[in-house]
């Protein structure tokens, strides 16, 4: 990628730019249970929240919902599949002039951090 990323203020982060097709590029998994499958996941589709994840043996749907806390309007994003609900506090997200490359960073409730990249 060598398009230049911009941060996006997350205070004000518009919803449709979470909208897409995820590629898992980098994960630290610190407490979470390595056969979830959100810790094998390799790609992450957020569609109107609908949620698809991909991991090398089976793929899992479920929902995505974005809520923020009263007192700084930190975006978290809430996940429910089949076998688990969590929620990831969205630490960063940037994006290109074009909206057409974007890196989103999450931490999850469990301390496994994942970094997803589009396209």
């Amino acid at each position: 990628m060598t398009d230049l990323l911009f941060d996006v203020n997350l205070q004000q982060l518009p919803e449709e730019y979470l909208n897409g097709d995820w590629r898992v590029a980098d994960r630290v998994l610190n407490r979470t249970d390595p056969t979830s499958t959100l810790a094998q996941a390799t790609r992450v589709r957020l569609l109107q929240g609908e949620l698809q994840l991909e991991a090398t043996q089976h793929t899992e749907a479920g929902s995505w919902s974005v809520q923020r806390d009263d007192l700084m309007q930190r975006p978290y994003l809430e996940i429910e599949v089949a076998q688990e609900t969590t929620r990831a506090l969205i630490t960063r997200l940037r994006r290109s002039a074009d909206g057409l490359y974007s890196q989103l960073n999450l931490y999850f409730l469990s301390g496994m951090e994942v970094q997803l990249t589009q396209p």
